[in-house]
């Protein structure tokens, strides 16, 4: 039983890391959409009363960098802005799929084209889904809901703040930490490697069996993205990657319970239904065309250890390798939006319990635009999209620094690789195994920089990477089973074959 309780621990604070920054940016959309776009701006950036409305919310949906729990506050702020349901669940459904570091990821698969027939197919599926359900369901519009008009300049600024907090302090934060321990109760669920068989390219129930556990499941578009190309080059079933992609990536338990509690549970289980049938359709229709050539299935992938329970029954100390998990899985931007998501939260706490009435934002809505002499009048159109614009540049910019050059990499996989080989000859299982992941990342990172920088790898360069990967997934094996010659044997091979990796690189 300890497994299973700190293995929901590490998953439920595993999420909450990871979700940490998406959340942020779906707050601070959402507070743009309020204090400076205004809600006839919202509607206007989502088409309006137009045809424009479902293909606008996917564009929009696959320009933002959120995730499917960053998407709740921004579906708010667009129900209380009066768009149609229909609109709003196309933007939810496909905010967390994709975002430009993400899909740069996946160009770099062995097959690109599966990354645009993923992105025609999500389309097809917001479009369908968000027209059947304003035809079913035509009422589902809210009247608008109209807020004092915010003047410009300085109080502007900070009534987004102020929004923000009281966004992460209001029913939505409870939708996001839903969907947050979703993840820790499918871990009660799954033991540790129970997924490793359940989608070979064989099996025509894989991806059955990927939308059972996909809607608890959490995923950011990064994590979703490596998962399918684990799947690609272990030739796995390409049906149940897609729908891991759209169920597992696109809704959670907390968005659910927002759909359900906006529209009733009857219409929500009406189009979880109806989506799920769409899906699966899709996922069988792509499986055959998609499937890698020249891939033989591995019979197994790690792709979904992260939805199981980190411990195996029998192990020791395990408070202890808890800590260690969490603390090697933070990462330093997930520390900073953390800390920051918990003063919005704070702040968010003080204002409800101070400010009920609203007194804030009233003064910040005291001043009248004509008595600001100083300030540059933009209308709300143009604040929008400087911010939309904004937001896409970072998120360029985020893929120069999440994928380094060359050699700031191969710095850093030379010390991953010199650990995970002394890991290997020292029998030093739990190590090893924590390196295994961090080495496989550096390696998919070394494929999109070159990619990002216009580096062509050759294939000669190609094979050297695929001999180290399997090198990798060979002593991963030898790690689990405890073979100590065998990972010392393999370390050894491990470490040779990556400086001829490295020396391919260094040859020109």
């Amino acid at each position: 039983m300890e497994e299973l309780f700190w293995g929901a621990v590490v998953r439920i604070a595993q999420a909450a890391m990871q979700a940490s920054p998406t959340v942020v940016i779906g707050l601070l959309v959402a507070a743009i959409f309020q204090r400076m776009t205004g809600r006839d701006g919202t509607r206007k950036v989502f088409g309006g009363d137009t045809w424009r409305q479902l293909p606008q919310a996917w564009a929009m949906g696959m320009l933002l960098p959120i995730c499917s729990l960053g998407a709740i506050p921004v579906m708010s702020e667009m129900r209380r802005a009066g768009i149609a349901g229909g609109v709003i669940l196309a933007f939810g459904l496909t905010a967390p799929l994709f975002n430009p570091v993400s899909v740069l990821y996946g160009l770099t698969l062995s097959d690109p084209i599966a990354i645009l027939v993923f992105s025609l197919c999500s389309l097809a599926i917001v479009t369908v889904m968000g027209s059947l359900w304003d035809r079913l369901f035509p009422s589902s519009a809210t009247n608008v809901e109209h807020l004092q008009e915010m003047p410009y300049g300085w109080r502007r600024l900070v009534a987004v703040i102020v929004a923000m907090s009281r966004m992460a302090y209001s029913r939505d934060m409870i939708y996001i930490l839903a969907g947050i321990f979703g993840v820790g109760l499918l871990s009660l669920f799954l033991r540790a490697g129970s997924l490793q068989h359940a989608a070979e390219s064989n099996d025509p129930l894989a991806a059955i069996k990927m939308a059972l556990i996909a809607i608890p499941v959490y995923a950011t578009p990064m994590v979703a993205m490596v998962q399918l190309a684990s799947m690609f080059q272990h030739g796995n079933s390409i049906a149940a990657a897609f729908t891991l992609l759209v169920l597992g990536t696109g809704l959670n338990l907390g968005m659910l319970w927002w759909i359900g509690r906006n529209y009733t549970w009857k219409k929500t289980c009406a189009w979880v239904g109806m989506l799920i049938a769409i899906v699966l359709a899709l996922a069988y229709l792509v499986d055959k065309p998609l499937y890698p050539k020249g891939v033989e299935p591995v019979g197994h992938t790690h792709a979904f250890d992260n939805y199981c329970n980190p411990f195996t029954p029998g192990l020791t100390d395990i408070p202890a390798n808890a800590l260690r998990i969490l603390n090697d899985s933070l990462a330093p931007h997930e520390l900073v939006s953390l800390v920051f998501l918990l003063l919005l939260i704070g702040t968010g706490a003080v204002l409800a319990r101070v400010d009920r009435s609203g007194a804030t934002e009233a003064y910040l809505c005291t001043a009248k635009n004509d008595e600001l002499k100083n300030d540059i009048v933009l209308p709300p159109t143009v604040i929008g999209g400087i911010s939309f614009a904004g937001l896409i540049i970072a998120s360029v910019a985020g893929c120069y620094l999440y994928y380094p050059s060359r050699s700031e990499i191969f710095a850093e996989m030379r010390i991953v690789n010199t650990e995970l080989c002394s890991a290997a000859a020292q029998g030093d299982w739990d190590t090893g195994l924590y390196w295994v992941p961090i080495h496989e990342d550096w390696l998919r990172k070394l494929r999109v920089s070159g990619y990002l920088r216009r580096q062509d790898i050759s294939r000669y360069q190609e094979m050297k990477i695929k001999i180290v990967e399997e090198r990798i997934e060979l002593l991963e094996h030898a790690l689990e089973e405890k073979e100590k010659e065998e990972a010392n044997a393999i370390g050894r091979l491990l470490g040779m074959d990556y400086h001829r990796m490295r020396v391919s690189f260094s040859a020109k």
